[in-house]
């Protein structure tokens, strides 16, 4: 079954606190964006890539791929409004027919080889598969009437990406006219009535965000 991967980097890094989009910041001489594409080329020799970026930052991409002699061969979609728009621009580069096909974000370059393979393979049976992790604090819920209350963390889950489908089921999922209650790939293919397993992620699979993140992605680069 071919293997596809959209990688989402649509960020502007505000939270960052620079000029530089995050996915483009150097962590320990490379950027972030190319550390994470060469995560799962090197875990999959053969997956195919399409990397999703606003059109503003394209020119700029290429001339970093040229500048690091990046070799990670992928196509280029441009971003969209939101992140359902940009997931859906890069799924029409994705060819029909029998296949799977993760999204992950651009700036979350530390998943780990058995979580990437764990669900590709199973997304071939469940048709779509998520890595979760669990809470480990303590979980308040805000009160509509005012107040908080605590609510048991074991019942809920952290969700990671790669959240991984059959070409077929994302396709279909993206059609769909957008909600705003579509906050990942998950949802969407949820709205059509179709379940989502979950495997288990790890915990260095951080999403970069802040300049702490960066710190953290530099301790655990040099192990």
């Amino acid at each position: 079954m071919e293997k596809y991967l959209i990688v989402v980097a649509g960020g502007k890094g505000l939270r960052m606190g620079g000029a530089v989009p995050k996915q483009f910041l150097p962590i320990k001489g490379k950027p972030v964006l190319m550390r994470t594409l060469e995560t799962f080329s090197s875990c999959c020799n053969e997956m195919k890539f399409v990397v999703v970026l606003p059109e503003e930052q394209q020119s700029y991409w290429k001339h970093l791929c040229h500048e690091y002699a990046f070799a990670v061969p992928h196509a280029v979609a441009s971003g969209g409004e939101t992140r359902f728009y940009s997931v859906k621009n890069g799924l029409a580069l994705i060819p029909e027919g029998e296949g799977v096909v993760g999204v992950h974000d651009g700036v979350r370059p530390f998943v780990a080889s058995e979580v990437i393979r764990e669900c590709y393979a199973r997304a071939e049976e469940a048709e779509a598969v998520i890595p979760v992790v669990d809470v480990v604090e303590t979980v308040r819920h805000l009160l509509p009437e005012g107040g908080s209350q605590t609510v048991p963390r074991n019942e809920y889950k952290l969700v990671q990406t790669p959240q991984v489908f059959t070409v077929e089921l994302l396709k279909r999922a993206y059609s769909q006219d957008y909600v705003p209650e579509f906050t990942d790939d998950a949802s969407v293919v949820e709205a059509l009535g179709h379940s989502v397993s979950l495997v288990p992620g790890n915990r260095e699979n951080i999403k970069l965000t802040t300049p702490f993140d960066l710190k953290i992605a530099e301790a655990l680069i040099e192990g």
